[in-house]
């Protein structure tokens, strides 16, 4: 059995193949088989790194050993050719705005790829609803002369595909090292205790900026440790009800019955909540009357995941001529 290599091609798109050649490195230009042709792409991992992010990736291969293999390393020439290939590309896409405005299209043209052999020639859109260019088709391969397959991508795809500088500076996750473009919902933001105004939790999109997941974890965990705003507890000073909670400095604010407020200490609430009974006087007469379920107020909280607004993944529409 050969080894398991990835390969990168335009843009983010990744690929997995399987490799008899055993000296192929890292950066190599190779010849990988492709659908009805061979494309040239470039050696991002090999090996056991290759072989775990293939079986991780949600669109990598799902037979152990990739179906495609690598044919050979990439010649001088055949490198030179898929530069000019890239650099006719603009032309490819100049000419098919002009194709899609002719026939009164309602689709953005976002990128083109030229296979390596040139036997197939791929266009990337975006597009508000399903678009009927069949016509389109039909002139575009009579204008390139080769196969042409269009792809409907959605705006997170777009943004991955032409890469960016985000709000931090750096270069988009999206084009740069994330594989997966996952769900994320409004909810990560209210988690973070983050602004809600959309322009300053999107992204270059124009969706929920994918970052919002990397530390809602960590949020998450820290605010089991605190209770609940508008619970009232009992404490030292007698009942007083949950303003707001900071879980960095580890700080409760407290609103007693007459309206005064005060700032405690997480470990001195809960001293003094453990000296007082723990419970509200409410929720104290509950449990006694009805039994049920303990009211403790430093139990975990619980988090939905699953509302709020979600960004589209991508859209696997493809047309083919």
């Amino acid at each position: 059995m050969g080894a398991i290599v990835e390969v990168s091609f335009k843009g983010n798109r990744r690929d997995y193949y399987a490799s008899e050649i055993v000296d192929v490195q890292i950066s190599d230009y190779v010849i990988v088989e492709a659908d009805r042709g061979e494309d040239l792409g470039r050696v991002t991992a090999a090996g056991a790194i290759a072989e775990r992010k293939c079986s991780g990736c949600s669109t990598g291969c799902a037979a152990p050993v990739p179906v495609l293999r690598l044919v050979r390393k990439a010649t001088g020439n055949e490198v030179e050719n898929a530069v000019q290939l890239r650099a006719d590309e603009p032309r490819v896409r100049r000419i098919t705005r002009e194709k899609v405005a002719h026939h009164g299209l309602k689709m953005k043209v976002s990128e083109a790829e030229w296979q390596f052999d040139r036997n197939k020639l791929t266009i990337f859109f975006t597009a508000e609803r399903r678009v009927d260019f069949r016509e389109l088709v039909r002139d575009l391969a009579r204008t390139f002369r080769t196969r042409i397959e269009l792809k409907q991508i959605g705006v997170r795809d777009e943004a991955a595909l032409l890469g960016g500088i985000g709000r931090c500076g750096r270069e988009l996750c999206c084009s740069s090292w994330l594989r997966e473009l996952k769900p994320v919902s409004l909810q990560l933001a209210k988690d973070q205790r983050l602004s809600l105004n959309p322009a300053q939790i999107s992204g270059c999109c124009g969706r929920l900026m994918c970052c919002l997941t990397y530390e809602h974890e960590a949020y998450v965990q820290a605010r089991k440790r605190f209770p609940r705003e508008g619970k009232s507890l009992r404490t030292a000073r007698g009942r007083e009800r949950v303003v707001s909670v900071d879980i960095w400095r580890e700080r409760v604010m407290l609103k007693d019955e007459d309206g005064n407020r005060r700032t405690v200490e997480l470990e001195e609430l809960k001293t003094e909540v453990a000296a007082t009974g723990g419970e509200s006087d409410s929720a104290g007469s509950r449990q006694r009357a009805g039994g049920g379920e303990s009211n403790y107020p430093f139990r975990p909280q619980r988090t939905r995941h699953d509302g709020g607004d979600r960004n589209e993944g991508t859209n696997g529409d493809q047309h083919d001529a």
